[in-house]
């Protein structure tokens, strides 16, 4: 299940794209441009959530291996 980040971040990624490819249909490079620096924004918080929801889950295991 995804956490807060990943969620945010898939939704960046989704937002850049379109603004690509609106700027891509209207010429407009300036939102060609915003939509890239959203997109890759989006894999970032994407790949630290990945990161801290796997951290997570290892803690987690970590502890039940111990309680045993």
């Amino acid at each position: 299940m995804w956490n807060k980040n990943e969620r945010k971040g898939k939704v960046d990624q989704a937002r850049g794209r379109v603004k690509q490819a609106v700027g891509k249909l209207t010429g407009n490079d300036d939102l060609q441009a915003k939509g890239r620096v959203d997109e890759t924004v989006g894999k970032v918080e994407t790949a630290v959530g990945r990161a801290s929801r796997k951290t997570g889950d290892a803690i987690a295991r970590a502890g039940k291996a111990v309680k045993r």
